[in-house]
């Protein structure tokens, strides 16, 4: 079974569901562990949180997993993204970060809940919800693991509900050039400093209507590039964007679409080919991007590249009608 030290790692439960002809009925789960209490266990998943009693757990036990990041990396990581997705509002909680972007993106809408909140967790969460409460948003907390496990468990505690997990993916810059050749029978990709409006309507095509917050996080970033290519007819066929920040220069790869007609051609390693080129000449060795774990076929491209999860976050959200204090 289960002890309270493995709290934060990543496990698989066996519990029971029901009984069919007298025999019970199982099913698996796999996390991390954000809770372990006398009477329940609580997992962040894919599909959120999930929690189960103790009485109907068959069987668990930790999942061996790679050695994790030192928890000064991951917080420096958070760090370095949050500057290169910079949200125009942002207050100081402690050392924790509030943000906000008319809703645009969870991201840049969420409390970044990293280090001490200077107040208890208790009192730290009152404050986030009063602050988006105050700006008509849904109070949203990001939560990465595991440092951030205590404020799962104080969250479930309090009926926050979990977006799905997200994976945090980094590789060396050096590495990644390596595993992406050069490919010279594709469209040459252009690395331009602000976004073309069609540039801006390939992105919306994904991420909905892009309010003037958004182009101001986008842009928002002293050490950005927009990589565009174009067909022979000068048609747009993939873009992405790359952002260097942070004191360890981070390069953060985001936002890299491929036009439907022009998929599977090797575009998207092209793309990211380029922009890696561009940032090693930015001081960058090091990249990371965000995924949603449950994005099968994004996740098996990233990792055919060279990228491996550095570590992982939840977006908690509030319920509903949330007054900001506690019954």
């Amino acid at each position: 079974m289960l002890r309270r030290q493995d709290v934060g790692h990543r496990v698989v439960v066996r519990r029971i569901v029901g009984v069919s002809q007298d025999r019970p009925l199982f099913t698996d789960a796999l996390g991390e562990l954000v809770e372990l209490t006398e009477t329940d266990l609580t997992l962040a998943t894919t599909k959120g949180t999930l929690r189960i009693a103790l009485k109907d757990v068959h069987r668990a036990k930790r999942v061996p997993a790679a050695r994790r990041p030192p928890a000064a990396d991951v917080v420096a990581l958070e760090l370095a993204a949050n500057d290169g997705w910079p949200a125009p509002v942002q207050a100081r909680l402690g050392s924790w970060i509030l943000r906000a972007a008319d809703n645009w993106t969870g991201r840049a809408n969420s409390a970044l809940a990293v280090g001490d909140p200077d107040r208890t967790l208790e009192d730290a969460i009152d404050a986030v919800e009063q602050w988006y409460a105050a700006r008509g948003q849904q109070p949203l907390i990001n939560t990465p693991m595991p440092l951030a496990a205590p404020v799962n468990a104080a969250l479930d505690r309090r009926g926050w509900t979990a977006r799905p997990l997200t994976l945090v993916q980094t590789a060396r810059l050096a590495a990644l050039l390596e595993a992406l050749p050069a490919r010279g029978d594709l469209p040459t990709v252009e690395l331009a400093d602000s976004p073309t409006d069609a540039w801006y309507a390939m992105v919306a095509e994904h991420k909905g209507t892009l309010p003037g917050t958004a182009k101001r996080i986008l842009t928002g970033v002293p050490d950005a590039v927009f990589a565009h290519v174009h067909d022979a007819e000068g048609e747009l066929l993939a873009v992405a964007r790359g952002a260097v920040s942070g004191p360890d220069r981070w390069l953060g790869l985001s936002l890299l679409q491929t036009a439907p007609a022009a998929r599977r051609q090797g575009l998207a390693a092209h793309v990211l080919r380029a922009v890696a080129h561009w940032a090693v000449q930015q001081g960058s060795a090091r990249a990371y991007l965000q995924v949603e774990e449950r994005n099968t076929p994004a996740v098996t491209l990233y990792q055919k590249m060279g990228f491996a999860t550095h570590h992982t976050y939840l977006t908690r959200e509030a319920p509903v009608g949330c007054a900001g204090s506690r019954a």
